[in-house]
């Protein structure tokens, strides 16, 4: 009886997760996990690297779209990026991934959970007010210049890139986990700075292919799934508007 009902409890959760997808969507995600094989594969690129590109790119596209199964990816991602990171002595990176990404997967997935849309098996997407943007935006310029500083003590790479990424990363993060629109601003920035990290690790030999277009998929897809979650918030306040009526 328990396993049937484990079973059954399974396949409950794959329908949700499969459930709503659009041929674009489905196209984006083929496409994308395409070049980082044939790229990375040209490149010759580490094994390890190229899992960690690859459960990247399907976090971020299944965040995008709302599957709490970009929680459980995204676990296995932060663990094998911390260990691409831990090569390149990128430290914040390292840090951000052990210390907060992994145990906030668990956070966003029980949050998630409680504000999925039973219709569409997506998470209810919600705006900042525009005091809260503001406040939001200031808070991540002043640790990103405090956590830099610390960062270059322990010389890191790139110190205040580093810092930036990270601030970013974590702040991006949180509003992820709470469901707003405003985290893919914040992902955008994060992605063209580490987009940069990469890319200067690759050229000096602590870096891979995989990793550097890891980061430029992630940058495009924050762009997709900004206009994405711009429109899905927008119809969210509009349907509390007129149930408020």
């Amino acid at each position: 009886m328990s396993e049937a009902y484990s079973e059954k409890k399974i396949k409950s959760i794959l329908k949700k997760e499969i459930y709503g997808w659009k041929k674009w969507e489905v196209g984006w995600l083929a496409v994308a996990t395409a070049v980082i094989v044939g790229v990375s594969v040209y490149w010759k690129d580490s094994a390890i690297g190229i899992f960690a590109a690859l459960t990247g790119i399907w976090c971020v596209i299944l965040t995008g779209k709302g599957k709490l199964s970009s929680f459980w990816v995204g676990t296995i991602n932060t663990i094998l990026y911390a260990i691409v990171a831990w090569k390149a002595r990128y430290w914040g990176e390292v840090m951000l991934n052990l210390i907060y990404y992994v145990p906030m997967n668990f956070v966003g997935m029980y949050m998630w959970s409680k504000n999925m849309n039973s219709q569409t098996e997506e998470v209810e997407k919600k705006r900042l007010s525009p005091k809260g943007s503001v406040f939001a935006y200031l808070s991540v310029i002043v640790a990103t210049l405090g956590y830099g500083l610390v960062l270059k003590k322990l010389n890191g790479t790139l110190p205040f890139v580093d810092a930036m990424s990270t601030i970013f990363s974590v702040f991006a993060q949180f509003l992820c986990v709470k469901r707003y629109m405003e985290q893919w601003i914040l992902w955008i920035v994060v992605d063209v700075v580490t987009v940069i990290m990469w890319v200067y690790a690759f050229l000096h030999g602590t870096g891979d292919m995989a990793t550097v277009l890891m980061w430029s998929i992630y940058l495009i897809n924050a762009i997709i799934m900004f206009v994405k979650w711009f429109k899905d918030s927008k119809n969210s306040d509009q349907s509390v508007e007129a149930n408020n009526v």
